[in-house]
């Protein structure tokens, strides 16, 4: 383990909690000002994040230790995701002990506390969210499964960062499965992270909402660590997506001169992103709920099928 690698590590981690919310902030003034109205401003989730660990908690009398812990383990799992997601350089740390099935994984574990923590004080709302939610989960993890291993089977890895590496760094291909998957996670992430047209994050509609209805009983600083985890999946899925499908400008172990570069790269990367959601989210519409599944085999019909294209291209 060398020091440049803990350093970029750390980088990573720091990046990510500190961009999230501004990521958040820029796609909703994306929208709005797309939808020509006034919308908040970028630091808008700052101010709101600084309100809520201000406050003091309510907890329901009820409620049990995993209603209390299970936003301090929805943050640590995104967290950790961030540290192991190539975002800057391949030279990580923890890339060697966690692979594209371990970051999956992580998505798993953080949706099911969530989901238990949310049935935990038994209120309807928490209850419907979370079916709702384990339903989604249940869908989207086997098409993002799909996306990954369609990218691994380039350099017959599952780490992140070697697939990082043959795609930055080795001779300009064109890889048809790429354009499949690619579809794909564009639909998964809208799904995973509650964006129209799955879920749309600004509704408290019993009939739409899907990961609002799972943080209804959580105040001050239970509800700042679950929104401020939700900030940063949607900075995970946009690194990823970035690190698969955009690669170029993440630097090699050992390139240091090269990270001011990376870290520009990476933000004009995430403005891109973040507007093309904003754009995505004006142009589609909410749909029904029982629509989802669909939505989601889709996704993963799409995913399998970029596999299948790269085995047969092989052969």
């Amino acid at each position: 383990m060398s020091v440049l690698g803990v350093i970029s590590q750390v980088l990573e981690i720091a990046l990510a909690l500190l961009l999230a919310p501004l990521l958040v902030g820029w796609v909703n003034q994306w929208r709005a000002w797309l939808q020509n109205r006034s919308g908040p401003g970028l630091l808008q989730p700052y101010r709101v994040l600084h309100k809520l660990f201000n406050k003091e908690s309510v907890l329901a009398h009820h409620a049990s230790p995993l209603f209390r812990g299970a936003p301090y383990i929805v943050f640590g799992c995104m967290l950790l995701a961030s540290a192991i997601i190539p975002t800057l350089s391949t030279d990580l740390p923890l890339s060697p002990a966690a692979d594209a099935i371990a970051l999956v994984g992580l998505f798993a574990l953080a949706r099911v506390f969530v989901s238990l923590a949310a049935m935990d004080v038994g209120t309807a709302f928490g209850s419907l969210g979370a079916r709702r939610e384990m339903l989604i989960g249940f869908l989207a993890e086997p098409a993002l499964l799909m996306v990954l291993f369609s990218a691994s089977l380039i350099p017959k890895s599952t780490s992140l960062a070697t697939i990082v590496e043959t795609l930055a760094h080795r001779d300009l291909a064109i890889y048809p499965s790429l354009a499949f998957a690619g579809v794909a996670f564009t639909m998964i992430a809208l799904a995973e992270n509650a964006r129209v047209p799955v879920d749309n994050p600004a509704t408290h509609l019993e009939l739409t909402m899907i990961h609002e209805a799972l943080t209804l009983e959580y105040s001050a600083r239970h509800l700042a660590l679950i929104e401020w985890a939700s900030a940063i999946k949607l900075m995970n899925y946009s690194v990823i997506g970035i690190a698969l499908f955009l690669p170029w400008g993440i630097v090699a172990a050992g390139d240091w001169l090269l990270m001011p570069v990376a870290i520009v790269a990476l933000i004009v990367k995430l403005i891109a992103g973040g507007a093309t959601l904003g754009l995505f989210e004006t142009l589609m519409a909410k749909m029904r709920i029982f629509r989802a599944p669909e939505f989601l085999a889709t996704a993963f019909l799409l995913a399998v099928l970029g596999m299948l294209l790269r085995l047969a291209l092989e052969h």
